[in-house]
């Protein structure tokens, strides 16, 4: 990996051993334990020791907010979600008496609860079941109630409460999709969606000239009189002159957490603390405009979000869940994203679209590598990279930042292995250069994704509203590809090798194999259905499927021996599709050109061959690898006023001390 890697080089060598892990062997695998096709991992950040007294205090308050609102997404992501965890955790917390074999098999399927905040898929969106009977539930909740003192609740109401819990724990068939983007007939994709942003008798008509007030953060409702209403996302003002709204506890506790973490805040960072505070009580764009521009331009050491911000789990790309997390810079490994944030106008000014698109004055984003003290909600150990805010109106105005999160990237290498790769390249040379350079390559992938993909390119005039408001629930889906297509389109630029970036033609393969082998791979995750749902994984298989069709002698899908395999055959083919794609998708966007949108998404990254399918999962199980992980946060302890910090493996305790 090349994050620290200066002009001349030296020190690729001692940054490869620093970010494979090889470097501290002595740690405990990375891998904690596995519930069925999901691993559970402990994350690290070693750079905790090297702060002061005073900044591990503020990581200490930080932290506590966002333990504060992870309960959130558990609501947001199912009418009965809250009501399911404070059922479990029950079972969990307080099992004496319970039988051995019913608690195993209730305390893994809590496991996977947690891990995918609820009882759908995190990956997928499709809903898994219990390995338990409603019965053997019902025993053992009375009996964990009968072991708890002051538990709120009586028998016979917990059997009530039981019963309405059935369906959506039990029935395959009840609400078996969380977020559905391609609904089945006689269905939209709100009525077909089981998430919560919009009550039951919703439907995507009803919202078709409903202005929101509060896109992020409020739930649709009808009132009384039918009419549409938002429950907004807030704690309410002192003054009681904007009162509580939905989740007004939650937002209570992350505010008291603040305000004791604004009394260690770096230089700075006071006014950002203030105004976040000030959007939790009132809920309105404005402020989290006004949060998210002073964040924007803050580079404190220990740094955090917090808030309602990514759209991916609503269909319609609007509701944002809750999300935190809060880290240290990881400053052996940020150079890299500060070389190519300080050229993105040169990225900007050499990107395969229209020039009427290109942005001038590019604002160089704040660009670092992070690892994590905490993410909690909807943030988790599989995002290794973000770019954040989301807004227009800030990236406009103020730039962004981008993170590349070391952490959680060293984490999922050293558990997953080069198992994979063995198996799913299609000859000795792809497995040669990907193990040599794949982990490199993903690296300045997810830095080239992050950096220069998601703040590049401006809109047209003609556009009155961010391109979200046009390309709705294709948005996300086309704005991920275009991020991974400027990766992709960049990696061979002469620049990168100029800037010490690239040392080899054989990075810049190796990200090219990895994306080829992404949409068959990616495969193991999607046990059921033939579609694609998730928006990053439907950004990759537009990539390739696309430029297998437009551009003849690029990529080629193989079968040899019974296994299915992509060949890269031209990677300078490849790459003229990868600006062919980049342009369009750039166009689109800035033109909100929705039916250009729906017709590409529609076409390639939404079906695929179960068959294949069925395959890609056969192989992958033989290799023993989870499909899907879950992190293990590090766990900040205070005692005497000395913050410490200690690496749990322990994903019960440490949830349930969540809960707590």
């Amino acid at each position: 990996m090349l994050c620290e890697m200066r002009m001349n080089g030296k020190v690729l060598i001692a940054l490869m051993l620093i970010v494979t892990g090889s470097a501290v062997a002595a740690e405990e695998p990375a891998l904690v334990e596995r519930v069925g096709n999901t691993g559970f991992v402990q994350v690290r950040a070693d750079s905790f020791n090297d702060l002061t007294p005073r900044q591990k205090q503020l990581a200490f308050w930080l932290t506590r907010a966002s333990i504060a609102i992870d309960p959130i997404i558990y609501d947001q992501l199912s009418r009965f979600g809250l009501d399911q965890k404070r059922v479990l955790e029950m079972i969990v917390a307080s099992p004496a008496g319970i039988a051995p074999a019913v608690l195993r098999k209730i305390t893994d399927f809590t496991k996977l609860f947690w891990a995918n905040h609820g009882n759908h898929n995190d990956t997928t969106a499709q809903k898994f079941l219990p390995g338990f009977t409603f019965d053997e539930l019902r025993n053992a909740a009375q009996r964990a109630l009968a072991n708890t003192r002051n538990a709120g609740m009586r028998a016979e109401q917990l059997d009530a409460l039981l019963l309405d819990l059935k369906p959506s724990l039990f029935d395959p068939a009840f609400e078996p999709q969380l977020t559905v983007k391609n609904p089945p007939a006689g269905l939209d994709i709100i009525q077909a969606s089981s998430n919560n942003f919009y009550a039951r008798n919703v439907t995507l008509a009803d919202l078709e000239n409903f202005k929101e007030l509060h896109p992020l953060n409020s739930r649709v409702e009808k009132n009384a009189q039918g009419q549409l209403v938002e429950d907004i996302y807030r704690a309410g003002t002192l003054d009681g002159k904007i009162p509580p709204g939905r989740y007004a506890k939650y937002l209570l506790r992350a505010i008291g957490d603040l305000h004791k973490a604004r009394e260690y805040a770096e230089p700075g960072q006071a006014p950002v603390i203030d105004a976040l505070i000030r959007y939790f009580e009132t809920g309105r764009f404005q402020d989290w405009l006004r949060f998210g521009g002073l964040w924007v331009l803050n580079n404190a050491r220990v740094d955090f979000t917090n808030g309602f911000i990514e759209v991916y789990r609503d269909a319609r790309g609007a509701k944002a869940t809750a999300q935190s997390f809060v880290s240290v810079t990881d400053e052996k490994v940020t150079h890299m994203m500060e070389l190519i944030a300080a050229n993105a106008q040169y990225f900007e000014n050499h990107a395969p679209w229209l020039d009427q698109y290109k942005k001038q004055g590019v604002k160089p984003p704040l660009a670092k590598a992070i690892e994590t003290f905490i993410e909690s909600a909807d943030f988790g150990v599989t995002v290794t990279g973000d770019n954040l805010p989301n807004e227009d109106e800030i990236h406009q105005k103020y730039g962004t930042k981008s993170f590349f999160f070391t952490g959680s990237s060293r984490t999922l290498n050293k558990a997953r292995g080069a198992a994979a790769i063995d198996e799913f390249a299609y000859d000795d040379a792809e497995k040669r250069i990907s193990r040599q350079h794949g982990q490199e390559a993903e690296d300045l992938l997810t830095a080239l994704h992050e950096v220069i993909g998601h703040g590049s390119g401006k809109l047209s005039p003609k556009l009155t509203g961010d391109a979200t408001t046009y390309l709705k629930e294709y948005y996300s889906t086309l704005e991920e590809g275009r991020a991974d297509l400027m990766a992709l389109w960049n990696v061979w630029d002469p620049k990168m090798r100029e800037l010490g970036l690239v040392k080899s033609d054989d990075v810049a393969r190796a990200m090219y194999y990895s994306a080829a082998r992404a949409p068959l791979v990616q495969l193991r995750a999607i046990p059921h259905g033939d579609t694609v749902e998730e928006d990053h994984l439907r950004d990759r298989q537009l990539i390739v499927e696309y430029i297998m069709d437009k551009v003849p002698g690029a990529i080629e899908r193989v079968q040899r021996d019974g296994k299915t395999y992509m060949h890269v055959l031209d990677f300078q083919k490849m790459r003229k599709g990868v600006g062919m794609l980049l342009a369009e998708i750039m166009r689109i966007k800035a033109e909100g050109d929705y039916a250009a949108a729906k017709a590409l998404v529609d076409r390639y990254a939404v079906h695929f061959d179960p068959a294949v399918r069925d395959e890609v999962v056969a192989r992958y199980a033989k290799l023993n690898l989870p499909a899907y992980w879950a992190g293990i946060n590090p766990e900040l302890t205070m005692k005497s006023g000395q913050i410490t910090m200690t690496y749990p493996r322990d994903i019960v305790k440490q949830r349930l001390g969540y809960g707590r």
